[in-house]
Formats: C-alpha cells, sequence, structure tokens
C-alpha cells in the first residue's frame, strides 16, 4: 500500500520543475471552498489534496492516536491527486507528509474555510490546526477562511489576495515557526488587505438546551445543550486587529507564531526561586 501511493504521488507530478503544493481543509473533501483553492493553487503549481471525508470543523490541533488512519485516492491527473482521510486536518497532514507526498512540499494551504477564524476562533480551527502542523514540519504554510458559512459562496472577489499571497510565500518564504492566517470578509468587492494583530474576543452563550434540564434544587443533574454562541469583540474601537479589517471590508492577514511563550513574564517568575 505504501510503495502504491508514492507510486500515485509520483505519477501525479510532483517529480516536475513546478512547486508542490500540498492543500488541506477542515470542512471535508467535497467543500466548495476547497474545490475553489484548488484550482486557484493549479495555476502556480502541481497540487495534492489530502483532506477530511467529512466535516471536521472545530477540530483545533486535534489527532486520532487509537482509531486506525484511511486514506484514499479519489481522482488523478497530471499536476493533481486528490485523497480523502477518515482523520482530522491534523492527521490530514501527517498522512500527506509521511505517507502520501514523496518530497517536501514548497507550500501548505489550507481552506478556503466557510466561516472566519480571526481572533480567539483561530485556536478552535480546524483550517488553522492543518497549517499549525505544516509550520511544525518546517513548512511554510497559509489558512484561508471568509465569513459566511453558505455552501454557495462567491470567492472571485478574493482571489487576487489569495494568489498574491500564496505566490508570495512561494517566492519568499516565511521565517521559521511562522504560518499566515488570512480571513475575508463576505463582500462584492475587497477595499483592499490589512496586515493585522489578532483583536481580542471571546465567545458567550455557548450553549443552547436541547430539552428542559433536569435540576434537582439549585443544582443541574442531567442536561442535553447544542454548541452555539455569540462572539464578542473586546477591543471593538482598536482599528489594527483583524476582527477591524472584516468589519470594514478588508481581508486580514495575520503571520502567527508557534512560540507561544510570555518572554516578558520570564524574569519575573525566576526572581520567584520557585
Amino acid at each position: 500500500m505504501f510503495f502504491l501511493l508514492l507510486l500515485c504521488s509520483k505519477c501525479s507530478g510532483i517529480m516536475s520543475n513546478r512547486p508542490l503544493i500540498l492543500i488541506s481543509n477542515d470542512d471535508g473533501v467535497q467543500a466548495q471552498g476547497i474545490r475553489v483553492l484548488t484550482n486557484m493553487m493549479r495555476t502556480l503549481g502541481d497540487v495534492i489534496v489530502v483532506a477530511p471525508d467529512r466535516p471536521r470543523s472545530g477540530a483545533s490541533c486535534s489527532i486520532t492516536p487509537v482509531t486506525p488512519l484511511t486514506v484514499d485516492l479519489l481522482q488523478h491527473e497530471p499536476g493533481l491527486s486528490v485523497y480523502t482521510c477518515n482523520g482530522t486536518p491534523t492527521d490530514c497532514l501527517k498522512m500527506a507528509l509521511e505517507v502520501v507526498v514523496s518530497k517536501k512540499p514548497d507550500l501548505v494551504v489550507s481552506g478556503i474555510n466557510h466561516g472566519d477564524n480571526s481572533s480567539v476562533c483561530l485556536h478552535y480551527s480546524g483550517t488553522v490546526g492543518a497549517v499549525l502542523e505544516a509550520c511544525m514540519k518546517q513548512v511554510p504554510a497559509i489558512a484561508y477562511s471568509l465569513c459566511t458559512h453558505s455552501q454557495q459562496c462567491d470567492f472571485s472577489p478574493y482571489e487576487q489576495v489569495i494568489l498574491h499571497t500564496a505566490r508570495y510565500v512561494l517566492d519568499h518564504g516565511l521565517p521559521q515557526d511562522v504560518l499566515l492566517n488570512v480571513n475575508f470578509p463576505e463582500v462584492k468587492q475587497l477595499k483592499g488587505a490589512k496586515v493585522c494583530r489578532i483583536g481580542r474576543g471571546l465567545w458567550i452563550k455557548e450553549l443552547e438546551p436541547v430539552s428542559e434540564p433536569q435540576i434537582d434544587g439549585q443544582r443541574i443533574v442531567h442536561g442535553t445543550y447544542r454548541l452555539t454562541g455569540c462572539f464578542q469583540n473586546l477591543e471593538p474601537e482598536a482599528t489594527d486587529t483583524d476582527r477591524w479589517a472584516l468589519e470594514n471590508g478588508y481581508a486580514a492577514i495575520t503571520p502567527v507564531q508557534l512560540d507561544m511563550t510570555t518572554y516578558s513574564l520570564m524574569d519575573t517568575l525566576d526572581s520567584l526561586k520557585l
């Protein structure tokens, strides 16, 4: 099986001189966004898609350590191979990089996600989880998301920014342990693109009861709830955030780093002599 997968990868055209672009997502291999992104990336290089076999939104960087993972070839033609995997977006990247491709990709892109992944949403996002995995494997990576959950979207207003950012990363790379998180507002025409920071925010009213919960005095004993919620922007006046850019008609481009160390606190903690 391993030999056959490598053979398929080589036949897909990845041994050519064109850049090799690996694509995944969290909406599933049949989602409109990944089909559009695949068509765009084929203008820049040879493409291999390895995406979940069903929607895996909110998977973040989760992996599947117990259930065996499978990968299946769905489509093969010169310059393009499409695979599906029964795991999470992170599983898909692990499968792609270790089993499917025969050389290190020049670029990993994830999306185009149906639903934005700005502010704290990027921490929950399987779309971003896929590029975090690529970044950890030292492959330049970009996540693309659109602020709508509709499965019938017009992605044409965002093509220029997508192709421009992808070309830039192919030509210049990214700093070590850094990825790009790109979000688009749902508009007929972008005002432009803003390079911005992650906005502070949180989700509230996140659980909706499916049925009346059982209460014993002041204590709940049983309840069934559905995840929902409203996003609350904690700095609505700030004009340098991804949320401001999206709310004002701009594409939001945010460089994100793997290193989450709070260096400013290290000396303070060290002084405690713990």
